[in-house]
């Protein structure tokens, strides 16, 4: 963990996409990309993980210039992101109407511009692409875990929320070992399936965003809106 603080030092969120491309010659497709991360940056009220990127995401293309995070050209998980309010029905119906050869550089910004806006941090545990969606084996999920855990300390979010079964296993279990270091200043919440997540997420925003402060008071909290302080 010392060694982690000491990178940290001068190491920033760019530097890490060096070590990601290591990992993709070794066990992503030759032809592509990495996929790395995007929005908020600066202590994130959620960080979003998912498992790991595909080549439908139209950044994994050598050839692209732009920005890569996660989700570009794609559809069904801005859906969530919209249920949650985390992204707005204009933008949510522009991404709708768009075919993945439509989403040019200037819209992949837009989108997570709003991204950033909203307080949320997007990014996977595995960051090399395979050509299909299929996930990557738990022995090289754990080669991205270190540089997960520093990504995860530079931003400092509040809460994670970590997507899919391997993503939820490792990363729950690795933290709750981490926690002291406050690689985290809020709640880790594993998600194996999306059962349930909208109302979940949406819970976890009311907390960020309410102005209230709550105080322990013996077995019961009681709370007092910041207005009246």
């Amino acid at each position: 963990m010392n060694t982690l603080k000491e990178k940290n030092k001068t190491r920033k969120i760019e530097d890490l996409k060096i070590e990601y491309d290591k990992l993709q010659k070794k066990y992503g497709a030759k032809e592509l990309d990495s996929i790395y991360n995007g929005g908020c940056e600066n202590n994130p009220d959620i960080c979003f993980v998912f498992m790991n990127p595909t080549g439908r995401n139209i950044a994994s293309d050598k050839s692209w210039r732009g920005r890569k995070s996660p989700w570009l050209g794609t559809k069904n998980i801005w859906k969530l992101f919209n249920k949650v309010d985390l992204l707005s029905n204009d933008t949510y119906n522009k991404i709708l109407e768009k075919k993945p050869k439509d989403w040019d550089y200037d819209f992949c910004d837009y989108v997570y511009d709003e991204i950033e806006r909203n307080k949320v941090f997007i990014t996977n545990l595995g960051k090399c692409t395979q050509i299909d969606a299929r996930p990557l084996s738990d022995d090289v999920l754990k080669q991205y875990l270190d540089l997960l855990f520093e990504e995860i300390d530079i931003i400092k979010p509040k809460a994670i929320v970590a997507f899919g079964n391997q993503v939820s296993s490792n990363i729950f279990i690795a933290v709750l070992v981490l926690l002291p270091a406050l690689i985290c200043t809020g709640l880790v919440i594993p998600v194996a399936n999306y059962h349930n997540i909208l109302v979940a997420i949406q819970e976890l925003i009311h907390f960020y965003s309410n102005n209230r402060n709550y105080k322990w008071r013996g077995w019961c909290a009681e709370y007092e809106s910041k207005r009246d302080e």
